[in-house]
């Protein structure tokens, strides 16, 4: 296997050489988790894997925490005055997709593939494990691994820490990252502030008087109501948001209607509202209502809606990302390197670990169109370059050696 690193210091070398004879382990784990996909809260089969290789290891790990998490905990024999833990999260559920890709490894659950990278997360930080358990002399504190069930949905994080996984010993700082298409392999996006979105839902059934088609004036048009609230809430963002602030409402489903000649007693829609900014937190929320009671009043027409809100933005703390950045610099030496302004409106409960602990999460690039590996998340032909699995253990190593040992 030929490597895509650039050259380092000697002892950047000698960890790099360390993590690339680990390489094809890696590979091999990866590939094995992505042929057993499972889906959130059901990780069973992936949770008594990643067990079986702690144990191997000889690593103290707890099992069954929020159904099928996992915390494992290595520390380090560098002695050093300030003995501090680092925590890294890796999600490890899988989505409800067929798999088209034919490869060997292809998911071997029907309906069921690993579409967003966390196949390559796991291993990333199973790696990871294995490398600082051989070499506890290079850093001082405490490493936490935390393996979390259902990023996709309902959510993980938020349970995981209920169950106690930032304590005993408590965390001072958490570090994860995610794979990312959208930037090529051999790049890093990271930034202080906020990285992904809050990510929001609602449902709403408009409660119209149904009838017949040509005798309009005697119904309340269920469509005509869910039309006009659809373009309206389109002016949330245009004119109640500062323009300075991104944020997102989208309408995703609209039904209503069984014939043409025939107006609907309902119409049910459902969508989400992503945003960065926390002032935004309930004001997106308020307005929605607002505007569907408003055209519902005008129209003679009522409404049922159901609002909740996922997952709060993911905040990275300043010094955990410039710490995060320092590092990858010294992996990803490409034209690009370092994506500092890379942001999406995509949703991640890792923004839970980051409200309790400073944090940094980032995107480890990993598309590669020559090899025909850019197909974007979620989609059934999603796989990325292995040679960023790798890259995700270097820089999870520097991080944990240049954390802990400072």
């Amino acid at each position: 296997m030929v490597s895509t690193f650039p050259s380092a210091s000697a002892d950047l070398s000698r960890v790099r050489q360390d993590i690339l004879s680990l390489h094809p382990q890696i590979i091999e784990w990866r590939r094995l988790i992505h042929q057993k996909p499972e889906l959130g809260f059901k990780e069973e089969i992936t949770s008594e894997f990643i067990s079986q290789k702690l144990s191997e290891w000889g690593i103290e790990h707890q099992t069954g925490i929020a159904k099928t998490g996992i915390v494992a905990t290595i520390k380090g024999s560098k002695s050093a005055s300030d003995r501090r833990v680092l925590a890294i999260r890796a999600d490890m559920d899988a989505l409800p997709i067929q798999e088209l890709n034919q490869v060997s490894y292809c998911s071997q659950h029907d309906g069921v593939m690993h579409a967003c990278g966390h196949d390559g997360h796991t291993a990333i930080a199973l790696g990871t494990a294995k490398y600082l358990q051989e070499h506890r002399d290079r850093f001082a504190g405490t490493v936490k691994f935390i393996f979390q069930p259902a990023e996709e949905g309902p959510g993980g994080a938020k349970p995981m820490i209920e169950a106690g996984v930032l304590k005993n010993p408590d965390v001072d700082a958490i570090i994860g990252l995610h794979l990312w298409n959208n930037l090529p392999l051999g790049t890093v996006g990271v930034r202080a502030g906020a990285l992904m979105a809050a990510v929001e839902s609602f449902h709403c059934t408009i409660l119209g008087k149904g009838g017949h088609g040509a005798i309009p004036h005697q119904t309340v048009d269920s469509v005509v109501v869910a039309a006009q609230v659809v373009n309206a809430l389109q002016t949330i963002v245009a004119r109640n948001v500062n323009p300075i602030d991104s944020a997102v409402v989208t309408v995703g489903e609209l039904h209503a209607g069984t014939k043409g000649n025939v107006i609907a007693d309902t119409a049910r829609m459902s969508g989400t509202v992503r945003y960065f900014n926390l002032e935004l937190k309930g004001f997106i929320q308020q307005r929605v209502e607002q505007v569907i009671a408003g055209i519902c009043q005008s129209q003679g027409a009522s409404y049922d809606l159901e609002y909740w809100g996922l997952y709060p933005p993911t905040i990275n703390d300043a010094e955990m990302a410039e710490l995060v950045q320092s590092v990858a610099a010294e992996v990803v030496e490409t034209p690009l390197g370092i994506v500092p302004e890379c942001q999406t409106m995509g949703g991640e409960d890792m923004s839970y670990f980051l409200q309790e602990v400073p944090g940094c999460y980032f995107f480890l690039g990993s598309a590669n169109p020559q090899k025909d590996l850019a197909y974007p998340h979620h989609h059934p032909r999603f796989d990325f370059d292995e040679t960023a699995l790798a890259m995700g253990v270097e820089i999870f190593v520097r991080c944990v050696e240049k954390y802990l040992n400072s």
